[in-house]
């Protein structure tokens, strides 16, 4: 084999298991906004491990207090928030006041962790890039080493299991981390969590030199291995947000098992140009790579690339014998590469011949990305325990995720509107059963087994859901059959299924189901018709989702039947619905907009669609626009207040959509918009509509 088709070449070995998934490269840095922005939906499929945030109340950022994103980021399973508490300080490179000034701030920091509910999400950074702020490593080392002492008593004092990260060098340097851990170990004030950043070119040449270097001086000090967070990552510009630059860095991370946070060079509050800069729902192209690295299940296995310290074609691969299922991400350059996958030998339950199917992300910028597109699908042989997979003419910007299960005739993915249950996320009691079906195979669920399949709504509305299911007949269970379906983790209806004849024919049943444009997460669970422990088998292939219908209503900020109060006013504006819509909301309790005679025709949750427009900004930043996300608070019928936060949108012209549940009665209602001690978001109108239907009928 010449130099040039090894250059283009992935050897991946399907014996040599490196360890569990760890999804560690999947964190941010300032990447939540506030309390939903981004929304949990963008959260959850990515399986995020460490945020960092600024404390609460630091006017470092006018956005992402770490206790305020708590609760949002809990819901998704983050499991870490990390908090740069030097933000607490106004500017950038932080005021340094002296270090008494400072530990009275980190007092007040801790104490609000201590006493908040969620505590053990918490984890403190008393210092950011000392190398270079407040301290170097040269001739202010030991004020370095004795503040970092200072810090670390103060933050025990007062929460004495407290998770403390650090140096957090802007670079490793190998002198001052071994002279750390001396220091830190002769006195007791070694840090929980190792950290430092990767922000330069030579993070492709040097990661794997300067973590095993690390991992050395541990060694050569007797120092149990500590956990790693490499806290931020990714280079000012090329890297965000590109998922073919970005393979190469979790690659190297997850090869690692160490975690790290993608770096802070855009708008805070889009998960580091996952998201959409102005949504909180909609997924950039480079959230697909991350998703996908969240769909990786079992063990990592060994991936060569051609050279391991060079930037360019790298990947990283998962092996779960329960899915019988290889999941490969991969990319880096352009140009055909080869994927040689050997020892199938080890997982025999692949047989002579595999069904191989490759997806494509490409690079949105800050845009919203469609789905990714199935580029490749075939049957390939196995021989002698390996298989050679072709990729034709691949982007160094995109990603591709490969999948590859025992072959079986028939098998196809289906068309770009279908979601083959086989590739979802599951969980519980279920089995892959790869037979000639829709796809390669279909998923045997029974008693509280889920499927969660992730889709993309190009708009706030309706869509169809067919789910291909069968429910042959197994001894003593009830002809019919119930999935409850849920949107979003909020539980809908529960879904009555027809018996089929038998297990091998198909039938179809089809909903309505109101989708917030972006992502959508909708779970399947088999449940029992009566409070029992009977097992409910059902055999699910796919959903498809198509355009649907359903009810909704609109109402106009600038209606007549409205009441304004204090100084909402109404405004012109040809961008807006009308030609109009409300400002000067809120900045005080006496500043309201309540919409009135919002009619249903019975009491129930209802989506209500928030058509806003939000551009305001404060204060400056070096790289980076510092946006606000105002919220209001909204109260129906006088009751039931709840806060929602609006995403900025760039231009008080530029009107987006937030969706947020209402509780309705049936006939009229109230629905009320204000804001006490900030401005709300300008309103140009509501949209009300029902969650779902079944068969076209409401429920």
């Amino acid at each position: 084999m010449g130099e040039q088709e090894l250059a283009n070449m992935l050897f991946i070995d399907l014996s040599a298991r490196t360890g569990p998934v760890k999804h560690g490269a999947c964190g941010f840095l300032y990447g939540l906004g506030n309390d939903g922005i981004p929304s949990v939906n963008m959260l959850v499929p990515l399986q995020p491990q460490v945020a960092a945030q600024k404390p609460e109340g630091g006017p470092q950022h006018p956005n992402g207090d770490a206790l305020n994103v708590s609760n949002s980021y809990k819901a998704a399973g983050g499991r870490e928030i990390e908090i740069y508490m030097q933000d607490i300080f106004a500017e950038w490179p932080y005021e340094f006041i002296g270090i008494e000034d400072y530990l009275i701030r980190v007092e007040t920091i801790v104490r609000q962790v201590v006493n908040h509910p969620n505590r053990s999400l918490f984890s403190y950074v008393p210092l950011n890039e000392p190398d270079q702020i407040w301290y170097n490593k040269t001739d202010k080392k030991q004020d370095l080493l004795d503040d970092w002492n200072s810090l670390y008593r103060k933050i025990r004092s007062i929460d004495p299991i407290a998770r403390i990260v650090g140096p957090n060098f802007a670079r490793y340097d190998h002198e001052f981390y071994r002279d750390f851990l001396i220091f830190t170990r002769d006195n007791n004030c070694q840090p929980d969590v190792i950290s430092w950043h990767e922000l330069n070119d030579d993070f492709f040449n040097g990661w794997y030199g300067r973590y095993e270097d690390y991992r050395a001086i541990e060694k050569g000090l007797g120092i149990f291995p500590k956990e790693i967070c490499i806290n931020e990552y990714g280079r000012i510009s090329g890297d965000l947000g590109v998922p073919g630059k970005l393979v190469q860095w979790i690659a190297r991370f997850e090869n690692s098992k160490v975690d790290a946070c993608l770096a802070y060079w855009t708008t805070a509050g889009c998960l580091n140009d996952l998201v959409a800069r102005d949504h909180y729902n909609q997924a950039t192209g480079g959230w697909w790579l991350y998703k996908w690295y969240g769909n990786l299940t079992g063990h990592t296995i060994e991936v060569l690339p051609p050279n391991v310290n060079e930037e360019g074609l790298q990947g990283l691969a998962s092996l779960d014998d329960e899915k019988k299922q290889v999941r490969i991400l991969f990319g880096g350059c352009n140009g055909n590469v080869d994927l040689m996958i050997k020892r199938f030998d080890s997982a025999p339950y692949f047989g002579d011949k595999v069904h191989v199917t490759v997806w494509a992300t490409v690079a949105t910028g800050t845009n919203p990305s469609e789905d990714p597109v199935i580029v490749m699908e075939g049957d390939y042989i196995v021989k002698d325990g390996e298989a050679q997979i072709p990729v034709k003419e691949i982007s160094d910007t995109t990603a591709y995720q490969m999948i590859i299960t025992p072959a079986m005739a028939l098998s196809s993915a289906g068309g770009a509107t279908r979601y083959e249950a086989e590739y979802a996320d599951l969980s519980d009691d279920v089995r892959i059963i790869y037979s000639g079906h829709s796809g390669i195979g279909f998923v045997h669920c029974d008693h509280h087994a889920s499927i969660t399949f992730v889709v993309t709504a190009d708009e706030d509305g309706f869509y169809n859901i067919k789910l291909r299911y069968s429910a042959g007949p197994v001894d003593s269970l009830p002809s019919d059959r119930l999935m409850r379906l849920a949107l979003n983790s909020s539980a809908l209806i529960d879904i009555p299924l027809p018996a089929t004849p038998d297990w091998q024919t198909w039938s179809d049943r089809s909903m309505n189901v109101f989708l917030m444009a972006g992502i959508n997460r909708l779970t399947f669970e088999t449940i029992s018709k009566a409070e029992s422990a009977t097992t409910v088998t059902v055999g699910v292939d796919y959903i498809e989702l198509t355009a649907g219908h359903g009810r909704i209503e609109t109402y106009e900020a600038e209606a007549g039947d409205n009441t304004l109060s204090g100084t909402a006013v109404v405004m012109d504006d040809p961008a807006a619905s009308g030609g109009q819509y409300v400002a000067q909301v809120g900045n005080g309790p006496d500043n309201t907009l309540q919409f009135n005679h919002v009619s249903v025709p019975s009491s129930g949750t209802y989506r209500m669609v928030v058509h806003f427009a939000n551009a305001e900004k404060k204060g400056d930043h070096q790289y980076n626009i510092q946006v606000v996300d105002r919220y209001a608070e909204i109260t129906v019928n006088g009751r039931n207040l709840q806060r929602a936060y609006f995403r900025n949108t760039f231009s008080w012209s530029a009107y987006r959509t937030r969706v947020i549940d209402v509780d309705l009665e049936a006939g009229n209602n109230t629905i009320k918009f204000s804001n006490p001690s900030a401005h709300a978001p300008h309103i140009d109108k509501i949209e009300i509509a029902t969650r779902f239907s079944l068969n076209q009928e409401a429920l």
